[in-house]
C-alpha cells in the first residue's frame, strides 16, 4: 500500500459529506465517521457529542492494523470488515481503498444485514470519490514547478554546513 498525503479540496468534502449523511440515514446509524489510517477523524455525520471522536478515531485505526497483522499471519492480505456485537451498541468497520476507515455505529433500531447493505453502497461511491482527490492530488503535484519552493535553492551541502 503506497502512503499518499490527503489533501481534500472542498467540492469533494461535501461530496464525501453528502455521502455519510446519505449512509446515516438509510442505515439507521447513530453516527458514521471516516478516519484515516493515521487515526485522524476526516468527517462524521450524526450526534457525536457524546463520543470522545479523537479516542474513536485513533482506536479504529489501531484496531484496523492489528486486524491487519492478524490477516497477515493467517496467509491473507487484509480483512476489509469488521463487526463489533455489543450489548447497546454495534460497530461496523470497513476499509476503503487501503486507506481510509468508514465506521457505522448503531443499536437496535438497525441491522447488521441493513448496515452492511448501506455500506457496500456507500464504499463504492466513497472510494470513487478519494481516487478522484488522489488523481486531483497527483496532477498538482506533477504540474508543481520545484523552483516555486522556497527551498528549492537548499542544497544537501548548505543543510550539511548549517549543523556543522
Amino acid at each position: 500500500m503506497p502512503d499518499f498525503d490527503l489533501v481534500m479540496y472542498e467540492a469533494e468534502f461535501r461530496r464525501i459529506d453528502e455521502e455519510l449523511k446519505k449512509l446515516y440515514h438509510q442505515a439507521n446509524a447513530k453516527v458514521v465517521f471516516l478516519v484515516d489510517k493515521n487515526g485522524q477523524l476526516v468527517a462524521s455525520a450524526g450526534d457525536s457529542s457524546e463520543i470522545d471522536t479523537t479516542s474513536l478515531a485513533s482506536l479504529t485505526a489501531g484496531n484496523i492494523a492489528a486486524t491487519g497483522g492478524i490477516a497477515r499471519l493467517l496467509g491473507e492480505k487484509e480483512f476489509s470488515i469488521l463487526f463489533h456485537e455489543g450489548e447497546k451498541d454495534n460497530i461496523h468497520i470497513s476499509l476503503i481503498g487501503h486507506r481510509i476507515i468508514l465506521v457505522v455505529i448503531f443499536d437496535n433500531r438497525s441491522s447488521i444485514g441493513l448496515v452492511r447493505l448501506r455500506v457496500k453502497k456507500s464504499t463504492e461511491a466513497l472510494a470513487a470519490i478519494f481516487n478522484e482527490i488522489t488523481s486531483k492530488s497527483e496532477t498538482k503535484k506533477q504540474e508543481k514547478v520545484i523552483d516555486d519552493s522556497p527551498f528549492a535553492e537548499i542544497t544537501d551541502e548548505d543543510i550539511d554546513n548549517l549543523f556543522r
